[in-house]
């Protein structure tokens, strides 16, 4: 009898630590196999890079193997990277009608700078998607997906129907806010030079929640990253659909604004959300610190703990800052799968991290716009 609740005891202690202490049987060579057929199969999707205003240009092409760039087509393809939300980013600036105008303006730059890649510079290679089935579908022709998000709700100034518009372009999420408070809710990291106080909304104004509840009825995903620890509270009171952390931290591993507390972790996966762990190296790793593909890895593996395997994903912040040594662009995708191998993650449970989550999000949050839009009918 005590030799076999030993036996019990020592199965479980070695369970343990295989799915969540990073402890491993496998030789190095077998591991590194056994990723490269895992990632192979499963969908790939980054949730969020950035693209300057010069971007699917001559001067910026991302359909060759570019050196300015750590996600580009060739990139992609080396590392087997299936799907990227590229992100229509505005920086915060003041908040007056020229100010409005001007982010507006930047922003359908971008815009037009994502469809002329897919749509006129490389077709063959790459395909938009505005749905989770489209994207599976492009990924089986052997083409990459590409997805717009928008970072930083600004564009929208003070005028509704901005989301709608934004919506037909393409738009799938949109970050409320970036460095700076805006018209829709306060900033992780608020800007004095803008004339902000510490908050200015205490999360989200009166019209940010008509954003989010309009976001709901047309079925964007609202992505909290960069939002304060107020902003987040109020969009997941708000919100009726799921809500994601496109590019994000753990807090406990790394006191930083921008990434989220446990409690937050806790919340969002309460209400069938996602976080995109961002590989950006001073949000995972404190200025003391060296950043690499593990340390990136020990996020992914702190969120599934406290969120559960079901709400943790990938958004690299490539080209916006992200990158570390072993995932310092899209070629070297592979070696997080293997430091997941390392961890002990099973296929399943790998694919559903590098896309499956995701995927499953975005389905939810289309299927509430569905609901909502019945309902206003």
């Amino acid at each position: 009898m005590f030799f076999k609740q030993a036996l019990i005891l020592l199965l479980s202690t070695v369970l343990l630590t295989t799915s969540a202490g990073c402890s491993h049987q496998l030789s190095e060579q077998e591991i590194i196999a056994k990723a490269a057929a895992i990632h192979k199969k499963a969908l790939t999707i980054d949730t969020h890079v950035d693209i300057k205003p010069v971007y699917a240009t001559k001067e910026l092409d991302p359909g060759v193997d570019n050196p300015r760039l750590k996600c580009d087509l060739v990139k992609m393809e080396k590392g087997n990277v299936d799907g990227v939300f590229l992100v229509v980013y505005v920086a915060q600036t003041q908040r007056s009608e020229k100010g409005y105008k001007q982010a507006y303006d930047e922003a359908m730059v971008k815009f037009n700078a994502i469809h002329r890649l897919a749509k006129q510079m490389y077709p063959g290679r790459c395909q938009l998607a505005t749905r989770p089935n489209e994207v599976e579908r492009i990924a089986k022709t052997g083409k990459r997906a590409i997805m717009i998000g928008i970072e930083n709700g600004y564009p929208i100034g003070r005028d509704l129907s901005n989301v709608d518009k934004f919506y037909k372009l393409g738009a799938r999420y949109i970050t409320l806010s970036h460095n700076g408070h805006n018209d829709i809710c306060d900033s992780a990291s608020p800007r004095a030079e803008l004339g902000d106080s510490k908050a200015e909304h205490n999360g989200l104004s009166d019209f940010g929640t008509e954003v989010v509840r309009r976001m709901n009825r047309l079925g964007i995903m609202a992505d909290v990253s960069h939002i304060s620890v107020e902003s987040f509270w109020d969009v997941i009171e708000v919100s009726k659909a799921p809500i994601i952390a496109s590019h994000s931290g753990c807090r406990a591993l790394t006191d930083h604004p921008r990434n989220l507390y446990d409690e937050q972790l806790k919340a969002l996966a309460k209400q069938g959300g996602v976080i995109q762990i961002v590989a950006y190296k001073g949000f995972i790793k404190d200025s003391s610190g060296r950043a690499d593909v593990k340390t990136y890895v020990d996020h992914i593996d702190h969120a599934v703990k406290v969120a559960g395997i079901e709400h943790v994903g990938i958004g690299s912040d490539f080209d916006g800052g992200g990158g570390v040594p072993g995932f310092n662009d899209h070629s070297e995708a592979l070696n997080v799968t293997v430091e997941l191998v390392r961890c002990g993650y099973s296929e399943k449970d790998i694919r559903k991290i590098w896309g499956g989550n995701f995927l499953r999000v975005w389905r939810e949050v289309e299927e509430v716009a569905g609901k909502l839009q019945k309902q206003k009918k």
